[in-house]
């Protein structure tokens, strides 16, 4: 069916069905021909980012569920692309593509197209909207590494050693005739024992070190300019109206 101008002003974000009723996408733009009449439409699906698939209004017809479109949804997303929020005129060798996806036969180049005109025409105001996201970069490299240091170590541990004395005991009268009195020269010997400190080292494990990393979130602020149009209507005042 042919679509008029109403009709295609009131589509742009409705959904968009395949022939099965399937949805594909919604509405992007739409592009009219020579003669004002829209004949294509661009839709905004998953999976395509900031492209928008082209589809033809030939066999279209619009229900209480927004577009529905004469073609299965493989077919509408497999179809030539343009950016999102497209203004300009198709080219011929865009015509091209898409006569030849759709098998069909080629008119005169459609023009994009925003609502129906209005007497002396419209102007359309734009303005610019700030997109603000985030994109991950390296911030530094972090090593973790092990090395050797050599300290001093000061402690003190317990050694014993023998001292030696020389203990006296008087013989009383009653042992006198049981020891026995030599007269000359003897000697007694005995050995003397002491420690020392002895030092040994063995490696233990005392740690386990690994890297870990938190993910912070923090606000950060971003200031940018953006443009936006006004439009101001000059009036004569004998052409106003009153109210």
């Amino acid at each position: 069916m042919r679509l008029n101008a109403q009709q295609a002003n009131s589509l742009y974000g409705q959904d968009v069905k395949d022939r099965s009723g399937s949805k594909i996408g919604n509405v992007g733009q739409i592009w009219a021909d020579a003669a004002g009449e829209p004949t294509w439409v661009s839709v905004k699906a998953s999976g395509m980012g900031r492209k928008e698939a082209m589809a033809p209004l030939d066999k279209a017809r619009i229900g209480d569920g927004g577009l529905t479109v004469g073609y299965d949804t493989s077919t509408v997303k497999n179809a030539p692309a343009v950016d999102a929020g497209a203004d300009e005129p198709l080219g011929e060798a865009q015509l091209q593509q898409l006569f030849a996806h759709y098998n069909l036969v080629p008119q005169t180049p459609p023009t994009a197209r925003g609502r129906a005109p209005s007497a002396g025409g419209d102007l359309i105001r734009s303005e610019e909207r700030l997109r603000v996201g985030t994109e991950s970069e390296p911030a530094g490299r972090v090593r973790l590494r092990k090395y050797v240091v050599t300290e001093d170590v000061h402690t003190t541990v317990p050694v014993e050693h023998d001292e030696v004395y020389v203990e006296r005991e008087p013989i009383a009268p009653g042992d006198a005739r049981r020891t026995r009195a030599d007269i000359g020269e003897a000697e007694q010997e005995m050995i003397l024992r002491a420690e020392r400190p002895v030092v040994a080292k063995e490696s233990v494990p005392v740690e386990r070190v690994h890297l870990a990393k938190d993910e912070v979130v923090e606000e950060q602020p971003v200031d940018e300019q953006i443009r936006r149009e006004r439009i101001e209507a000059d009036i004569p005042e004998a052409s106003r109206r009153r109210r």
